[in-house]
């Protein structure tokens, strides 16, 4: 049985409005060549329902003590540490860790343009093969490599809504494949 307070439907309206807002600017600014990526802190959310992989159980993901979620994912059959953030649109690497994934990417392929923590930065598009944490695997995720600016990778909307669900709680975060 599934439970919804307020605050659980406040935090769902709030988290859906970040990312359609950033979607919005993302097929806006793509338009004139630019994309805009906002990140914001871990927020406790439920995805919508995407196509769950059958059989594959939920993934736990702990609470760090720093308070936020991190995660050993697996990206293209290598282990990459991420950062959870529900505010990411996308899946967002480092320069270093695509480097390490065998994303050879050329000054040319930085494209866009990104807002993180640093200021603005140029990312570059890429689709990643598959991401999985704990056995909640998703395929063709849609992702960005920023090339400077991003002290950490982050696990973002291009993998988290694609699952059949994930919830946030003070422990830690269930991910529904």
């Amino acid at each position: 049985m599934i439970r919804f307070d307020f605050q659980t439907i406040a935090v769902m309206v709030m988290a859906t409005a970040s990312s359609l807002s950033v979607a919005f600017w993302l097929n806006h600014a793509d338009a004139r060549g630019q994309a805009h990526a906002e990140t914001v802190a871990v927020i406790p959310a439920v995805a919508a329902p995407a196509h769950p992989h059958s059989g594959a159980s939920a993934a736990q993901v702990l609470k760090a003590a720093d308070g936020h979620y991190w995660a050993e994912a697996e990206i293209d059959g290598r282990a990459v540490r991420v950062l959870v953030d529900t505010g990411a649109s996308v899946v967002a690497l480092t320069r270093e860790d695509a480097l390490r994934l065998g994303l050879h990417l050329t000054s040319d392929d930085f494209t866009r343009t990104v807002q993180t923590a640093s200021g603005p930065a140029r990312a570059a598009a890429v689709e990643l093969k598959s991401v999985a944490i704990a056995g909640a695997e998703v395929r063709q995720v849609q992702a960005l490599v920023v090339e400077n600016g991003l002290s950490q990778s982050l696990l973002g909307m291009s993998y988290l809504g694609r699952l059949s669900g994930f919830e946030a709680t003070p422990a830690g975060l269930t991910l529904r494949p």
